[in-house]
This record gives structure tokens, C-alpha cells and sequence, in this order.
């Protein structure tokens, strides 16, 4: 391989993190022990109905790295590959949980390619703790009362109470 592949050591991270969970915490964490810089890319995705706005989910995440080196956060509506190439990165860091993420991820990272060639996909497989955590799941629960704290930063936890209007959770 080229010794120039990874040309300044950056990769997105990129996701609608509609909130940000503590798998996706960790995916980013490790990852910055391989990369010098993470862009936490907050993606805009019309397939799915928000939560959180995007402006939101970039403070929350702001927030969570606010003392982490290396570590910044943007947005972004478009494709992913149009934001590579016009900030000059050609990683893309994926987390994957079960095999169910597999197929599409593998889709995903192929039509990537396949828009531009020298765009790379690593993937990190979740810690074992995350496996079963998913931003949809932590929603659902959170919507009908029940305690997430634990699977999310604690600022997030705050603002889904807010949200959903649990302030006295019960569990919490």
C-alpha cells in the first residue's frame, strides 16, 4: 500500500446520531487512538424523522469531547463522498454491532467506492456492551418511561427526560 493512502490521518465518523449512544462514544474513542483527528459527522437523513435537530445533536456531541483532543464535530446534507473530497478525507470510520449491520455497511462502504476510489471504510466492531444499543431503541424506551441512563452520555439522558417530559424517571 501507498505510504501516502491516509494522507493527514483524519476519518469521519460520519451518522444521524439521533442521540448519540454510548456505542457510538466508544467507536469514537477508540477510533481517535488510530487517527489524529475524527470529524463527527452529523448527517442529514430524509429516511428518517428527527428527534433531535441537527443543530441539537452537534452540541450534545460538542459537549461529550468538549476536553478530547482530536475530536471535532460538523454536518453535513449531501453525500458523504461529496464532503470527503471538498475537506480532503479519504476515511470513513464505520462501527458495526451485530451481523445485521454487516450487509448494509458493505453496501454502503462499496457505493462509496464506487463514487470515489480512493475513499477507504474501516470498520470497529462495538464493544461487547454496545452490541444490542441502537440511537431507535434508546428512543422507543426513553418515549414510554423507561430508564436509559447508562446507555447514553449523561447530558444526552438530560435532554431526552426533557424531551419526552420524564423528568422523574423513576429508575433515574
Amino acid at each position: 500500500m501507498s505510504q501516502d493512502k491516509f494522507k493527514n490521518k483524519t476519518a469521519i465518523y460520519p451518522g444521524s446520531f439521533d442521540p448519540i449512544t454510548n456505542g457510538h462514544v466508544d467507536i469514537i474513542k477508540r477510533g481517535i487512538r488510530i487517527f489524529d483527528e475524527i470529524v463527527v459527522l452529523v448527517a442529514y437523513n430524509p429516511q428518517k424523522s428527527s428527534l433531535f435537530t441537527m443543530e441539537e445533536r452537534c452540541e450534545l456531541i460538542r459537549e461529550i469531547f468538549a476536553d478530547t483532543k482530536g475530536v471535532r464535530v460538523d454536518a453535513h446534507a449531501g453525500l458523504l463522498v461529496d464532503y470527503l473530497k471538498k475537506n480532503d478525507i479519504n476515511v470513513m470510520l464505520r462501527g458495526m454491532r451485530a451481523v445485521s449491520d454487516f450487509e448494509y455497511e458493505f453496501q454502503m462502504a462499496l457505493m462509496n467506492r464506487r463514487q470515489a476510489r480512493d475513499i477507504e471504510t474501516v470498520f470497529l466492531m462495538s464493544g461487547f456492551r454496545w452490541f444490542y444499543t441502537s440511537s431507535n431503541l434508546i428512543k422507543e424506551v426513553a418515549r414510554f418511561g423507561g430508564t436509559v441512563r447508562g446507555l447514553v452520555p449523561e447530558n444526552v439522558y438530560t435532554r431526552l427526560m426533557e424531551k419526552f417530559g420524564n423528568l422523574n424517571d423513576k429508575t433515574g
